[in-house]
């Protein structure tokens, strides 16, 4: 149900972005235009929220039906605040917590809920949840600017060219000198994705290593949030899920801006 949700998302951004591919293969808007694609896409979270209805507990199909709240709110404030010079990085991180972390959050909350779970536990897989999904955002965010297509199998650089104020762009902007910002902002209105990766490039080693500590550390919460669960192989598991995520980003400190 969660990833019927998370691909409707994804329809939906591939949407607003223009992206012609997804997971190397070419976005359904560029098959087959918008239009069937917002239509395929409601199709989708309709299709999903009709699934949770099927549980006997009607907090399950509540908590699934916020989750899908706050990735469309979370979307909508993205949108709004698209070309937004002075959005703070407090409201970024606001932002991904609604549209990809609270996805995460309700699978692992709910995980643990429908397997009786203690409170106290449903809550940490909870956290741990909201943790690696602002990671993963993170790293998304990152490798849109530094990543190849090719390996990430979908279309880089639209978040630059839509204006999305993304993590590493937030870091630039705040360390660049006056006379920089400046012509940083005036690139950014103008979508010159090309222009902004080669400032990154150049001289955004520091606005890129600053994103993915920031990624690194809420990985490393995460962790931290399951370490107070019973020693099984499950928790052995959720903690190589948030150590793959670290190098994840790990990896494209290495590669570099």
């Amino acid at each position: 149900i969660i990833e019927l949700i998370h691909l409707a998302s994804l329809v939906h951004d591939d949407i607003l972005d223009e992206a012609e591919r997804r997971r190397g293969l070419p976005t359904l808007n560029a098959r087959w235009g918008n239009g069937l694609s917002v239509l395929l896409g409601d199709s989708l979270f309709a299709h999903a929220l009709e699934l949770s209805t099927r549980f006997e507990s009607a907090n399950i199909s509540r908590a699934i039906a916020r989750a899908t709240r706050d990735v469309c709110t979370g979307e909508i404030i993205q949108t709004q605040r698209r070309f937004d010079l002075q959005m703070a990085i407090e409201e970024y991180f606001r932002v991904i917590e609604l549209k990809t972390a609270t996805l995460f959050a309700v699978a692992a909350e709910l995980g643990a809920t429908l397997n009786d779970a203690p409170r106290a536990q449903v809550e940490a897989l909870k956290e741990f949840g909201r943790r690696l999904g602002s990671a993963y955002q993170i790293y998304d965010d990152c490798i849109d600017v530094s990543g190849r297509e090719q390996l990430a199998g979908k279309t880089l650089g639209s978040d630059l060219r839509k204006g999305k104020m993304t993590l590493p762009m937030l870091r630039l902007l705040r360390n660049a000198p006056s006379i920089e910002k400046e012509r940083l902002s005036q690139l950014i209105l103008e979508g010159d994705s090309a222009a902004i990766a080669a400032l990154l490039a150049s001289g955004g080693a520091l606005a890129f290593n600053e994103s993915i500590d920031a990624g690194l550390e809420c990985a490393r919460m995460g962790k931290a949030d399951v370490t107070t669960l019973p020693p099984t192989r499950a928790r052995e598991a959720l903690i190589a899920f948030a150590d793959g995520i670290a190098a994840m980003l790990d990896s494209l400190r290495r590669r570099g801006a």
